[in-house]
């Protein structure tokens, strides 16, 4: 059976409130049965990404206000949280200065493994990660929102609703302070390694890192392994190469997989949405330090109870659009009909949505319910 996803795209025809966007998603809000997966007084985690100093494109609080009005509709206690990525105070500055917090929201922006990154309970996963520690937060919450920005990303090729909790979903670091999300990129007795043949001295490995783990002493690269959360941030940036992170494209995905799978095993059945804006859909993660033009135009959004469907009919969409002039997209000569996704980013964003679906996160078939102006009722803007 083809998993159900409600769909309202981001064009406006008319000038009026019930063509826009806005009213669109307003009416699926209303279409979707909160109180199927929300109790009274339940603590709802709303579970999004925060951004990052000089990116700009994560979804506006705008929406995500009324997710929380829709979650209070139906007298649950909604939060609004990501995990640590930059240290925890400073990634609530981050959250302030994108326009997440309690005023503008109406509940509060927590760090789900708590303000060191450390806050977390031990969950099974798979083959590949075996266990990892799901933030606290979102472990004991009944009911959870993955509000998704979608985009590309430099490892998974596509940062959706997998991405979100999979990364997301897992604390910074483990009890003992060494990193615990980190061991998704490459495993715990890995660590980044440094060509000084290659190395040009530019600087941007130090300059990337949220945690001052890398250092330039004497001429040469120094990494402090005893805080680095390998994020392989500064692996990213380094254009000369000089900079190695041991990620396997295949690990990579497949561990993502195990790890979101394990967050989504501390709910029961149907007690999570997953909602996937497919706006400014720009090349890289939300979590660095810049954000390009999108790639493709603005598509809409995306609610289901299915996280594989979400996905997997989000990067459809995306792989189906025009993509834009003045961005990477026209940078790589891609065409309408290839596989955008993979050729900005260089990687193929199916693979983790298949592990996902081998887990049993989700199915792949999906039916998408289109909603239009004709949808909200006469007389209610």
């Amino acid at each position: 059976m083809k998993s159900k996803i409600y769909y309202a795209d981001a064009r406006a025809e008319k000038f009026d409130y019930k063509y826009s966007f806005v009213a669109k998603f307003e009416q699926i809000l209303e279409m979707v049965d909160f109180k199927e997966f929300i109790k009274e007084k339940d603590y709802v985690a709303i579970k999004t990404h925060l951004g990052s100093y000089g990116s700009h494109r994560i979804v506006r609080p705008f929406f995500i206000k009324k997710i929380v009005d829709r979650v209070k509709q139906v007298g649950g206690l909604p939060f609004v949280t990501d995990t640590v990525r930059i240290p925890g105070l400073e990634y609530i500055d981050v959250a302030n200065m994108e326009g997440l917090n309690h005023l503008s929201l109406g509940a509060p922006v927590i760090m789900a493994d708590g303000i060191f990154g450390r806050d977390h309970v031990r969950v099974k996963s798979g083959p590949i990660l075996k266990h990892v520690g799901v933030a606290s937060s979102i472990y004991y919450a009944p009911a959870m929102i993955v509000v998704s920005h979608c985009k590309g990303h430099s490892a998974s090729g596509y940062g959706g609703a997998i991405k979100n909790l999979g990364m997301g979903g897992i604390s910074c670091k483990n009890h003992s302070g060494e990193a615990e999300r980190g061991k998704i990129h490459f495993e715990e007795n890995e660590h980044l390694k440094w060509n000084e043949g290659k190395c040009i001295h530019c600087l941007q490995c130090v300059d990337v890192c949220p945690h001052g783990a890398i250092k330039m002493i004497d001429n040469k690269i120094v990494i402090d392994k005893s805080i680095c959360v390998k994020c392989a941030r500064c692996s990213r940036v380094c254009e000369a190469k000089a900079l190695i992170a041991p990620i396997s494209e295949d690990g990579f995905q497949k561990g993502l997989a195990e790890s979101a799978s394990a967050v989504v095993s501390t709910f029961e059945k149907g007690r999570i949405l997953y909602i996937n804006f497919i706006t400014e859909v720009q090349p890289e993660c939300d979590c660095m330090p810049m954000a390009d033009t999108p790639i493709v135009q603005d598509q809409g959004v995306l609610v289901s109870f299915d996280g594989v469907a979400v996905d997997q009919a989000s990067i459809d969409i995306i792989n189906g659009a025009e993509p834009l002039a003045q961005s990477k997209a026209a940078d790589k000569r891609v065409k309408k009909g290839d596989n955008i996704l993979k050729a900005v980013t260089g990687k193929d964003a199916q693979l983790h949505i298949d592990a996902a679906f081998e887990l049993g996160i989700g199915d792949k078939e999906y039916e998408l319910i289109k909603i239009t102006e004709r949808d909200i009722p006469e007389g209610k803007y």
